[in-house]
């Protein structure tokens, strides 16, 4: 005889735009946020459900599965993967993007599971900045970001968290202190795509980029185009579509002016409609990448990696 409790609490929330995002609660607390990066899209209803189960009766064995390849610091992994899926989970952990930069040294690779209070933090603190918020709202956005972050990153290796880690040169020939940049979340196919994407809605079954931010010392060193880079061969090696999808908003000049210039175009925009839902009026934007036809010159080991 078993006897079970089970415990919920629902969360709803609005999706809004790349750069600009409008949050809601059951309590109707509506946040307008105004920033040139970050773009987080929470799903319009997480459930979160605790199931206890107790039993007199002793439980029944069951058999072991077989044993998973061994990995470094393994990335999050189910008795449901097939071979394919452990071989991607393996290519994801390998990768880094390694860039050169005037005033010191980029490192971009995927984001470890004790990583993600860090970027929860670089998210939020954004957020709030952007949204003119005071600082007390920081826990209450860095909850929401922290339960997205845990649910996306359960869809390994069908989409993946990319952080980027900047080392300066230092002064007097001293070699700076290696901080967080900026992150970067890219999705692969179907399986990886976010239930509830902004409009214009981009193809499911298409690689999609979004919530890029970079920390706000650290701007303006090109490191937000190199996040998008690194997404980009990211893409070429997990994904077997090379059309690539993200939004910017219209207002948003700096960001469009760059995704251009990388070879994004506009395929679609917001309706003028959309400002009746408080949100502003963005782009679609899709480039087509070219055939990856060997590893990368900026996938290669650094000196960044032992100290992050």
């Amino acid at each position: 005889m078993a006897t079970t409790v089970s415990l919920s609490c629902s969360l709803d929330t609005l999706p809004h735009h790349h750069h600009h995002h409008l949050l809601r609660r059951t309590t109707h607390c509506k946040f307008n946020q105004k920033h040139a990066y970050p773009f987080v899209i929470f799903p319009k209803s997480v459930r979160y459900t605790l199931t206890i189960c107790s039993s007199t009766s002793p439980p029944s064995p069951s058999p072991t599965p077989p044993p998973a390849p061994p990995l470094q610091n393994p990335l999050p992994t189910s008795p449901f993967l097939s071979n394919r899926d452990l071989a991607s989970l393996q290519n994801l952990q390998n990768f880094k993007y390694f860039q050169k930069l005037e005033s010191g040294s980029l490192l971009i690779r995927v984001m470890k599971e004790n990583e993600m209070d860090m970027t929860v933090g670089l998210l939020s603190e954004s957020f709030a900045e952007s949204m003119l918020l005071p600082g007390v709202y920081v826990t209450f956005l860095g909850f929401l970001v922290k339960q997205y972050l845990i649910e996306r990153r359960a869809l390994m290796p069908h989409t993946a968290t990319l952080i980027g880690f900047f080392k300066g040169d230092g002064e007097k020939g001293d070699e700076g202190e290696v901080e967080l940049a900026g992150t970067v979340e890219v999705s692969f196919d179907k399986l990886g795509a976010n239930a509830s994407p902004p409009t214009p809605t981009p193809p499911k079954n298409s690689p999609y980029i979004c919530n890029m931010t970079v920390n706000k010392p650290l701007r303006r060193r090109g490191i937000g185009w190199h996040l998008l880079k690194a997404s980009e061969e990211l893409i070429s090696q997990m994904s077997s579509s090379s059309v690539v999808y993200l939004h910017c908003r219209m207002i948003d000049a700096a960001p469009l002016n760059m995704y251009t210039k990388a070879g994004y175009s506009i395929v679609d925009t917001d309706s003028i409609l959309i400002l009746l839902t408080l949100q502003r009026r963005k782009h679609l934007m899709c480039k087509q990448l070219p055939v990856l036809n060997s590893p990368s010159e900026n996938n290669v080991l650094d000196p960044i990696e032992d100290q992050s």
